[in-house]
């Protein structure tokens, strides 16, 4: 090989890696629906008083999403500032309510955030798992 051809093959291999950038974790789909879906079970279970939230679940759940986002390349700090953000937390609670509104849900009749939850415990849908009828 000649000098020249070595320099250049040297000067590519030393080039600094450059990592790929992460998307914002609210753009990780498997980790901002299963968040998603834990708040509207809350909020479910807030208000109904014959339906609670599978907390211990939700708990572990949430667990295993630090654990996938850590594997993904963020770290402990980037992930409490997503869960943590004002704006984020807005955000989830925008995209909740109209979920909510479209399924029927008032906050001024809390019975409609029974029928929603029992909906979602008899379908064993995403958001059913973390809800118990009591």
């Amino acid at each position: 090989m000649s000098g020249v051809k070595m320099l250049a093959l040297m000067s590519v291999l030393t080039l600094p890696v450059v990592a790929e950038a992460k998307p914002p974790l609210r753009e990780v789909k498997e980790i901002d629906n299963e968040l998603y879906y834990i708040a509207i079970a809350n909020e479910i279970s807030e208000y109904c008083p014959s339906i609670s939230g599978r907390r211990l679940k939700a708990i572990g759940v949430m667990w295993d999403l630090r654990s996938k986002a850590n594997k993904l390349g963020y770290s402990d700090k980037e992930i409490r500032a997503y869960v943590e953000s004002d704006a984020e937390k807005d955000r989830m609670r925008a995209k909740g309510e109209a979920y909510l509104a479209q399924h029927g849900v008032s906050y001024d009749k809390p019975n409609s955030f029974c029928t929603l939850g029992r909906s979602e415990i008899e379908r064993n849908s995403a958001i059913g798992v973390y809800l118990r009828a009591n």
